[in-house]
Formats: C-alpha cells, sequence, structure tokens
C-alpha cells in the first residue's frame, strides 16, 4: 500500500468522528520510512485548536488507529494544530483562504514547477493566483503541495498552539 493510500484510508476513518466531536480534519501527512513511519494528524476548530482539543483528539484518534491498525507495526503518531503555514489540501481550502498568501507547489511539464502569490480562489477544476500582478491558473490535480504562507489571521478560522 502507497503512502498516499494509507493517507486516504485514515482520513475516510478520521473524517466523520472529527466532524462529528466539532473538529476539521485538515490533512493526514505519512512521513518517516518503513520502519518508523510518523502520522501527523492535524486539526483545526472554531477559535482555534488549544493543548485540551489535542489531548481529547488524542484519545479518540488514537483508538481507531488502533482498530485499523494502518501500518501493521509500530508508528508514531503526532496530532497538532495546522498552524500560520496551514496546507490547503480540499477544494473548499482554495475558495475559503481567497485572498491570502499562498506557496504551491505543481507537477506539469512546465519549467516552473512552484508558486508565491495571492491565492484568488478555485474556479471549477482551476486554481487561480495572482503572482507579481499576473494572473497564474493551475490545474487542481496537478498541486503536489499548497499551504498558507505563514501570516496570522485569526478572523479565517487559522489558529496555533
Amino acid at each position: 500500500m502507497t503512502k498516499k493510500d494509507v493517507v486516504q484510508r485514515i482520513t475516510e476513518l478520521l473524517e466523520p468522528t472529527a466532524t462529528a466531536r466539532g473538529f476539521e480534519l485538515v490533512a493526514v501527512e505519512q512521513a518517516g520510512g518503513r520502519g518508523t513511519p510518523v502520522l501527523r494528524v492535524l486539526l483545526d476548530c472554531e477559535g482555534g485548536i488549544t493543548l485540551d482539543a489535542v489531548a481529547s483528539a488524542n484519545e479518540w484518534v488514537s483508538a481507531l488507529l488502533d482498530e485499523e491498525d494502518p501500518f501493521n507495526g509500530p508508528y508514531t503518531l503526532e496530532i497538532s494544530s495546522p498552524g500560520v503555514d496551514r496546507p490547503l489540501v480540499k477544494r473548499e481550502d482554495y475558495a475559503r483562504f481567497a485572498g491570502e498568501t499562498v506557496n504551491l507547489k505543481v507537477t506539469t511539464g512546465d519549467k516552473r514547477k512552484s508558486w508565491t502569490g495571492v491565492l484568488l480562489g478555485i474556479e471549477g477544476d482551476q486554481i487561480a493566483l495572482d503572482v507579481e500582478g499576473e494572473r497564474v491558473v493551475v490545474a487542481f490535480d496537478t498541486v503536489q503541495k499548497a499551504r498558507l504562507r505563514g501570516v496570522v489571521d485569526f478572523g479565517k478560522g487559522r489558529g496555533a498552539v
């Protein structure tokens, strides 16, 4: 099973419980090698994540993962807020954070594979950015990695522990 498959499986497992408990499952990330996998679960909630919320989430996330046993062996579980460099994963993220500065990496045949600019939003299957006054449009399915560019604006639902 690939890392992408594991992440998808765990996302599908955790999302309903996160929502039911008042959390937004921002992202699930797998890092580390086969012998020492690290599973990162990034959660957010109204008003931002507190240490108490992280401790509470650790209990139910651990319980669900113990049942699923995604790695068939030991792994490290990390649960945290998405922080100020919040990843953009879902289509809704690109609409929600329009107007924010983002770092975007894509996989295409073009020479340029990364941009930093103001997110204009998502239009169908296209993500639009303003990069130094020039409109850049990339296909959603080519995005390899997208993150907000570390400026805190708690009015848009971003918080940090």
